[in-house]
């Protein structure tokens, strides 16, 4: 069940990763809380057909209970809501690199909050951390690295993902994690159109322009990608996971590599070789003591 779990996440990586390109081609149409808000209420309906089919197999052996589902969604959908909306003001002022760079510090926070939650983590996972923290580091940052406040936007953002990560670690042994993932997506949808409307001036020509990129982020990143997070988290260690989504930079290097034909650099392929090297580590068996 965990190697399930485990390569569940990867595949969200995977997807994440590889929207990247959609995700850049729809900023070119729309704004950035216009094109949040669109893609996650798309997200949220392409997972309506897929709970009322799971539903007639699973009448009356729904987990957990309808308060915790909720409960669960809409902290999911505001946890989502700002830190991709504090990601996206953070790209104004610093570049992709940083911003990839220290959004993927969750790897670090999860575990540190989750000290005070008494999860324990060991010294393997830690060495995985840190050998995934230099993957990262030679992945993203290609420039002098210096702090200012797009930065500071972007660290925010990253301590945001990290208790994303927390709560659906709570919430998803205890509740229909496909529902949970819906409900999230109609709350980070339905908040983004207030700045949408208020700071943004949607058209449907713009709409129509970047139905594609709308489409594939709406469907597969959302839809999927978020739900297989939600789903693959079950029994997994939210550390561990934390280093599985990570392979989202690894992907998107990569993807661009081999669809758009951009240049992998050997800094850049160093920086993959160290992160799978970390899950690889991350996933090896530990031997238990016995108490």
């Amino acid at each position: 069940m965990k190697t399930k779990n485990a390569c569940m996440l990867i595949l969200t990586a995977f997807i994440w990763g590889t929207a990247f390109v959609a995700q850049s081609v729809g900023m070119d149409y729309l704004g950035p809380f216009t094109f949040n808000g669109v893609r996650n209420l798309i997200g949220g309906v392409a997972l309506l057909p897929c709970i009322a089919f799971l539903g007639r197999g699973n009448r009356g052996n729904a987990p957990g209970s309808r308060k915790d589902l909720i409960v669960g969604g809409v902290c999911c959908g505001v946890l989502l809501f700002a830190a991709s909306s504090l990601q996206q003001i953070g790209l104004v002022y610093t570049t992709a690199g940083k911003s990839g760079f220290i959004t993927a510090f969750y790897i670090v926070i999860v575990p540190v909050l989750g000290i005070f939650l008494r999860q324990k983590v060991g010294w393997k996972i830690w060495t995985a951390v840190g050998i995934a923290l230099v993957g990262l580091y030679f992945l993203c940052i290609t420039e002098g690295f210096s702090v200012n406040m797009g930065d500071f936007y972007v660290f925010l953002c990253a301590l945001l993902f990290s208790l994303h990560i927390l709560v659906i670690d709570h919430f998803a042994p205890r509740v229909d994690g496909v529902k949970m993932s819906c409900i999230q997506f109609f709350v980070c949808g339905l908040i983004s159109l207030i700045p949408m409307f208020a700071l943004e001036t949607p058209t449907i020509s713009g709409l129509l322009a970047g139905w594609f990129p709308l489409f594939y982020a709406g469907v597969l990143s959302c839809g999927v990608g978020y739900t297989l997070q939600i789903v693959g988290q079950k029994n997994v260690n939210p550390t561990v996971a934390s280093l599985l989504l990570s392979l989202e930079s690894c992907f998107s290097v990569l993807a661009g590599w081999i669809i758009l034909g951009e240049r992998l650099s050997v800094r850049e392929g160093m920086g993959c070789v160290l992160m799978f090297a970390a899950i690889i580590l991350a996933q090896l068996p530990e031997k238990k003591k016995e108490e």
